[in-house]
């Protein structure tokens, strides 16, 4: 297994002049979701979102072969393809990975534009000690798989959720990796990004971060400072930068603030409970369309200025089958294309 490992290594510094960093032409995407039984068929959707929308990236859960082959020949749009957790620890051995990638994205290429693979989502959050230890060598084979199949252009990373930070990181500038996960996780998987100039992806929901009090602060609708970091002499008007710039500072501290950052999830439901605080169409639509416009506007954030983070909204749809009120409703978009709410992403 050491051997293996080293191998790797070795290949990839053989490798890596290959791989370029791309450049910042994706700003706004949304998550396809499908965990529903109402939804249109992918044709319709790719067709929807190529002639109606101003959508340029793609994020499925999956690797629907159905989705991939809708994009097909479609230019201007690219997708994230996504490595169900059940599957890492199988690919995280070069046979398999090899494999996996002839079966699943080959037949496809390069007629449909793929830019990432997302090893699993939020494996952190699991807790799962197997998951977690093999997360970094799954990424580490697919990327040596693409290379032996000689694929340029895709880069492989794994999306966090928020979890991944120790305490309230309030202050930005006090964000820290979990205790214990900094050495044996997270240093590895930020020198993996570093090497092969891959992305690190997180989920920042200020939805889930929010009281009464700080509902404007959530929602980017406060002009006033809420948050003053006494350390770096900062202001913070909204939550979303504040959680960026608390990410960005625990990879700092392990050495690795130039890692680029994606936002591979980020929404608020349209819907909720009953007397739900915060939930609604008003809530939704402001939260989506300030960020939209926040980082379409290349400000960046206080510790990472005029820097526009790739975004993808979550979600596509509204999605019928997911387990509460609030997650069945995230979409953009009812199952008929109508809009929930107006954010501005459509054309004319």
């Amino acid at each position: 297994m050491m051997r293996a490992h080293v191998l790797h290594l070795l290949l990839f510094q053989i490798v890596l002049t290959l791989i370029l960093p791309f450049s910042a032409a994706y700003h706004i995407g949304v998550n396809y979701g499908t965990v529903a039984n109402n939804l249109p068929p992918p044709h319709q959707v790719v067709n929807f979102i190529k002639t109606k929308t101003n959508i340029n990236h793609v994020k499925i859960f999956d690797a629907n072969p159905d989705i991939l082959a809708a994009f097909s020949g479609i230019t201007g749009i690219s997708l994230t393809v996504t490595i169900p957790n059940s599957d890492i620890v199988s690919l995280s051995k070069l046979p398999n990975a090899r494999s996996w990638l002839s079966n699943h994205l080959l037949p496809f290429l390069p007629a449909t534009s793929i830019r990432y693979i997302a090893v699993g989502n939020e494996i952190i959050a699991t807790s799962d000690k197997t998951l977690i230890a093999h997360l970094l060598p799954t990424m580490e084979s697919l990327t040596l798989a693409l290379h032996l199949a000689n694929v340029t252009g895709i880069l492989v990373s794994t999306p966090h959720s928020l979890g991944i930070l120790s305490g309230s990181s309030e202050p930005p500038s006090s964000g820290t990796f979990r205790r214990g996960y900094v050495k044996t996780i997270f240093a590895p998987i930020l020198d993996f990004h570093n090497r092969t100039k891959s992305p690190f992806m997180v989920n920042p929901y200020p939805y889930f971060g929010f009281g009464p009090e700080t509902l404007n602060y959530a929602l980017f609708n406060s002009s006033d400072v809420v948050v003053f970091d006494p350390v770096t002499k900062m202001n913070y008007t909204n939550m979303f930068d504040a959680q960026l710039d608390a990410v960005y500072s625990a990879m700092k501290r392990v050495g690795y603030g130039d890692v680029d950052i994606v936002v591979a999830e980020t929404g608020w439901p349209s819907a909720g409970e009953p007397n739900q605080t915060g939930v609604g169409l008003e809530y939704a639509e402001a939260y989506n369309r300030n960020l939209i416009k926040h980082v379409n506007s290349g400000k960046g954030t206080p510790l990472m200025p005029n820097r526009v983070f790739e975004t993808c909204i979550f979600a596509l749809f509204n999605e019928n089958l997911k387990p509460s009120v609030s997650e069945q409703n995230f979409g953009l978009f009812k199952p008929d294309f109508t809009s929930v709410y107006d954010v501005g992403i459509m054309k004319n």
